[in-house]
């Protein structure tokens, strides 16, 4: 029996894809797909590193996306669940949609499918959530400021509906969880992460960020694209905006 294949990714979506890629180009058995930074070998399989591959990822969502609009947004949102073991989960309803006649009409009855699209639903209300109930403090450099915990990864997910409220305005939502936040400079929105040893919480509104004789922001926001700030590996984690509606105001850095 030949052995199966755990493929290991960096943790990105674009890396995802590129492991999809692989899996259907190599016709590799895969026993599953882990992030690097979470990955266990498996008793009766071999691992195989995914490099991630800009152009592999858009053929697959292209792929995706000309089988069912449907099914791309569900892959994406369930994708930013993080549940445990959604990789596969998601190779699995990939395969599916691939071998459907039609994706329109996928098995709803189907496990695997019911399951995305119940990860998917909930990824989409924590997105609202935050477009919600996200407060603002405004820092003394002018920049309004807010930390949030999501359960899910949404941060790529609300960048659209800030970018319209606010468009007017400096401002920085920071991910205290996930240590990465989406800073919009006027221009554009940039995922960075900050170099900030200590991210208090909105609730401490007298953190010392805030404090009126404290330069702190001015150190971190010297220039418009917070080049202090952006961490480079963050641009991979995301399909390029023209592929994507609700990444409209990012701009494409891998």
């Amino acid at each position: 029996m030949e052995p199966t294949t755990t493929l290991i990714y960096d943790g990105s979506f674009n890396g995802f894809l590129t492991a999809i890629f692989i899996a259907f180009d190599e016709k590799i058995d895969v026993a599953d797909i882990q992030k690097n930074n979470q990955s266990q070998s498996g008793l009766f399989s071999d691992t195989e590193t995914v490099f991630t591959n800009v152009e592999k990822a858009k053929r697959v969502w292209n792929g995706i996306r000309n089988k069912s609009h449907n099914a791309i947004s569900n892959i994406y949102f369930a994708f930013l669940s993080e549940a445990e073991g959604v990789e596969l989960m998601l190779y699995t309803y990939i395969q599916k949609l691939m071998r459907a006649q039609n994706g329109k009409y996928l098995d709803y009855s189907d496990s695997t499918v019911v399951y995305i699209g119940q990860l998917a639903k909930k990824v989409g209300r924590e997105k609202h959530r935050m477009e919600t109930f996200v407060q603002f403090q405004l820092s003394k450099d002018d920049i309004y400021f807010a930390n949030i915990e999501p359960d899910f990864d949404v941060l790529p997910l609300i960048s659209k509906h800030f970018r319209g409220c606010y468009a007017d305005q400096q401002w920085l939502i920071y991910d205290v969880k996930r240590k990465y936040g989406i800073f919009y400079n006027l221009d554009h929105v940039e995922m960075v992460s900050l170099n900030l040893k200590d991210i208090h919480h909105n609730k401490t509104v007298k953190s010392d960020a805030f404090a009126p004789n404290q330069t702190l922001w001015n150190d971190y926001f010297k220039s418009t694209n917070v080049a202090s700030c952006i961490n480079p590996k963050l641009h991979t984690q995301h399909i390029p905006k023209r592929n994507w509606k609700y990444l409209g105001e990012k701009r494409e850095a891998v």
